[in-house]
């Protein structure tokens, strides 16, 4: 190898494009660089570039975001959770039709065990220089969330080390796109030494200098934009370097980017859902009509005896007047799903006193789909406690009967609620909070 190869990688983007027209005039002014002189220049995002609490890929289903990857002449992606169980298995076998880059997930089938014909285990860059460059990736296991969507999910790690066993032979450099977070990219450096680089994402941490381990490069770039990583491969590897490039200091490009995306997507969510006549208020720490609203609409959506969810969801007060999809997104950004919770009466009453943590509402609450400020105040329908006594529905909750809680996800992944987490349960996919809002006004209004 004569010739340095230059790897630019961004993840995690979730749609936040203020810096985009940036990245997107450094990627193409430091490849028009890299192959002046003769270099290799490669450009790979490691996933979650969809988001759909931003309106633009809300509205074209994350076909927009292929668009702009395609602008800025991305190479290769691997995808994120977002990519995988934000969109319907529809959505998803549809995203990348358009792609000019390659698609490399090696550990996603459908429930027949078909790969996807977008999607490769591997991919082999054969450069101008003569190197062959081996590209691998694989994506986080969101096992029940893919099953329920019409995917299987398989071993990530194991995925990558055959993928890689296939191509050794073949190539000169092996690069690993994982979305699979830092853990599980030191715990793939002991079992496959043979990769060269690792890019990571899913966990958004940074690695400003990158990271060494044993005769591995790893590298990461955050999120949201904030850094493009950049990894000089020389002739002698282990004099590589890695290094992020911070977004916010490059040349502005284009003000207003984003905002103009915001009305490409509202363009394309103007269906009318319903008329109001009144304005609903989004109260992050008191009981409102809205949440009760909210909460009927989920009983209703699910068949279930109550309902427990966060006031801090609402981010958008309900206006007057008539109502769009873009309205209800604005309510409801989240990328969250309904998910129904057997319990005992008993372990129904454990929650409900749970629920009554006094410091849950002020809590600034990052992650796990949720895209509001604060978790705001904890909403209860169909049950209550009067006189030291359980009341489900208004009537006594029975100690060993089951009932059927409608919540979100979020709440039952262990954070808050460690026994919704072990309970049975059944998360209702593809469908949104905002689609079970906009669905029983919708609903209302057809009879």
């Amino acid at each position: 190898m004569n010739k340095t190869i230059h790897i630019y990688h961004t993840n995690d983007l979730h749609s936040h494009f203020t810096n985009w027209p940036r990245i997107k005039s450094f990627l193409a002014e430091r490849k028009r660089w890299h192959e002046e002189e003769g270099d290799v220049c490669l450009i790979l995002d490691i996933g979650d570039h969809v988001d759909r609490s931003h309106p633009y890929t809300e509205g074209t289903a994350g076909k927009g975001n292929v668009q702009l990857l395609n602008e800025a002449e991305y190479d290769a992606v691997t995808i994120g959770n977002n990519e995988g169980i934000t969109l319907s298995k529809d959505e998803l076998d549809d995203l990348y039709v358009q792609a000019d880059f390659k698609v490399v997930v090696s550990n996603l089938f459908d429930l027949e065990g078909n790969r996807p014909d977008w999607a490769k285990p591997y991919h082999i860059i054969h450069a101008k220089n003569g190197m062959r460059i081996g590209l691998v990736g694989a994506t986080a296991e969101f096992t029940p969330f893919y099953r329920k969507l019409g995917w299987q999910i398989t071993d990530a790690k194991q995925s990558i080390i055959q993928a890689v066993e296939e191509i050794k032979e073949e190539t000169d450099l092996i690069v690993c796109l994982s979305h699979l977070g830092i853990k599980e990219d030191e715990l793939l450096v002991d079992l496959c030494p043979q990769i060269n680089i690792i890019l990571g994402a899913h966990t958004h941490h940074v690695f400003h200098d990158g990271k060494w381990q044993g005769d591995t490069l790893l590298g990461a770039a955050g999120k949201f934009g904030f850094y493009v990583g950049h990894i000089a491969v020389e002739n002698a590897f282990e004099k590589s370097s890695a290094q992020l490039i911070e977004t916010s200091r490059l040349h502005e490009v284009e003000q207003g980017f984003d905002e103009f995306l915001v009305e490409q997507g509202k363009i394309q969510m103007e269906e009318l859902i319903f008329h109001s006549t009144k304005v609903l208020k989004a109260e992050w720490f008191k009981d409102s009509e809205l949440g009760t609203l909210f909460g009927r609409a989920m009983l209703e959506f699910a068949e279930a005896d109550c309902a427990l969810f966060n006031a801090g969801i609402f981010m958008e007060d309900m206006p007057e007047g008539c109502l769009t999809r873009y309205d209800f997104h604005k309510m409801l950004p989240h990328p969250i799903n309904p998910c129904l919770v057997e319990l005992s009466g008993a372990e129904l009453k454990e929650i409900y006193l749970q629920s009554l943590n006094a410091e849950w509402p002020q809590l600034e609450l990052k992650g796990m789909g949720f895209r509001g400020v604060v978790f705001g105040k904890m909403l209860h329908l169909n049950m209550e406690i009067i006189d030291h006594r359980f009341y489900i529905n208004g009537q006594l909750a029975v100690h060993d009967q089951i009932y059927r809680l409608i919540t979100l996800d979020m709440l039952t992944f262990g954070y808050f609620f460690p026994s919704l987490k072990r309970a049975a349960k059944t998360y209702f996919m593809p469908e949104f909070l905002r689609d079970v809002f906009s669905g029983y006004f919708h609903s209302k209004a057809l009879k």
